[in-house]
């Protein structure tokens, strides 16, 4: 009885040291890297969106190819007073701790920018619903109503990921899509993924007068959707640059954000 009780100790120690060092692992994969790995052979409710570029929901076929910030417009209201306050609702299923990097994530927001999330109060009429769905998806910008910013348990409760998938919903596309991204980055399509391909289409992007940025926390690494391990996109003219390693906002990121809500 003994044996069996320092075996299964032992057991269990060993079990508890490999949730550590993959937790720790995790932490330094880069954004990019996180939620590929978070949404990859992702298979939706029947009630969740179609996603595009790997993390972006979309409400119709229209949307596909579309910029909100350019096309209809995507911003949250500007309160009198300067501030942007955004109602959030984090679902009852997360734990204290999951409950916690959310929230960091969230307040992150209010000291490098007029953003401020707010728990959400009875009779907002917008406001972001963040929910363990399958995967880890946001639309981008405001929509109306209460919006989802999906964040999976399984493999969406980072830092960076909670960054990524509110940038979404304040308007911000990913980096690789910009529409002068052509002068930045050379995408190697014969080995994407097929049916992935239309993740790299360039889109008419507000860029806010802010240059391309190799470490944005949008910006995908070099291997996003690879069909064959072999790159997907790469730094011009020097493709030694580093890039798509990001693991919280950039400054230009913070930058972009101040300029469009004109904090």
């Amino acid at each position: 009885m003994k044996l069996f009780y320092w075996s299964f100790a032992a057991l269990l120690l060993v079990s508890s040291s490999w949730a550590e060092v993959s937790e720790d692992t995790s932490r330094d994969l880069s954004v990019g890297e996180l939620l590929e790995r978070a949404n990859r052979g992702r298979i939706p409710d029947f009630d969740e969106p179609e996603l595009i570029g790997g993390d972006i929901a979309i409400q119709s076929e229209a949307d596909r190819n579309a910029d909100p910030c350019t096309s209809r417009g995507c911003m949250w209201l500007k309160n009198s007073d300067g501030k942007v306050y955004i109602p959030y609702y984090i679902a009852n299923h997360y734990s204290s701790r999951e409950k916690s990097i959310i929230v960091r994530g969230l307040e992150s927001f209010s000291s490098i920018s007029c953003i401020r999330f707010r728990p959400y109060q009875q009779g907002d009429r917008e406001w972001i619903s963040i929910e363990s769905r399958s995967g880890c998806y946001s639309y981008v910008g405001r929509t109306g109503g209460g919006q989802t910013v999906s964040l999976s348990r399984q493999g969406c409760l980072y830092h960076s990921t909670v960054q990524h998938e509110l940038l979404h919903a304040l308007g911000f596309n990913h980096e690789q899509t910009r529409s002068d991204r052509d002068n930045h980055i050379r995408v190697y399509w014969e080995n994407i993924i097929d049916d992935m391909r239309y993740n790299f289409n360039k889109i008419s992007t507000l860029n806010q007068g802010t240059p391309y940025d190799y470490n944005s926390v949008m910006q995908y690494e070099k291997y996003a959707f690879s069909k064959n391990n072999q790159p997907t996109m790469l730094p011009i003219p020097n493709s030694n640059v580093s890039f798509g390693q990001a693991t919280q906002m950039s400054r230009n990121d913070i930058d972009r954000l101040n300029r469009l809500y004109k904090c």
